[in-house]
């Protein structure tokens, strides 16, 4: 696939999972935030929770293995770190939870709610 699809199939898979959120009553406070080292590719708001997910668009059907790493997970983790303190709108958020959306071929969306738990060492 070339870049330039894969870039929009990924924002595609990424206004899918947002609008599913928005549905719920969460409200965006960043898309694809970037810092030095890693990137939140939706950041959400439910009252005091912060939200972080990991999309993930797949172009095969999507199997009982997790497509997101530990490593990537504990970048996304560092990131969201980042996020908490230097974002504005994260001001104020007492826990953050992380989800991923996968995006199956067909635009199915299958949310994992809490699919990463940080652990402090």
């Amino acid at each position: 696939m070339r870049r330039a699809t894969r870039h929009h199939a990924g924002q595609a898979a990424e206004l899918i999972a947002e609008r599913a959120y928005l549905d719920q009553g969460a409200r965006v406070i960043a898309r694809r935030w970037r810092v030095a080292g890693g990137e939140i590719d939706l950041a959400l708001r439910d009252g005091n929770l912060l939200i972080i997910v990991e999309v993930k668009q797949r172009r095969r059907a999507i199997g009982p293995d997790s497509p997101i790493s530990p490593a990537q997970w504990r970048r996304i983790a560092m990131t969201a770190e980042r996020l908490m303190n230097e974002h504005p709108d994260a001001d104020g958020t007492s826990a953050c939870r992380f989800d991923a959306a996968l995006i199956g071929p067909d635009g199915g969306l299958t949310l994992v709610i809490d699919a990463y738990r940080p652990s402090f060492d």
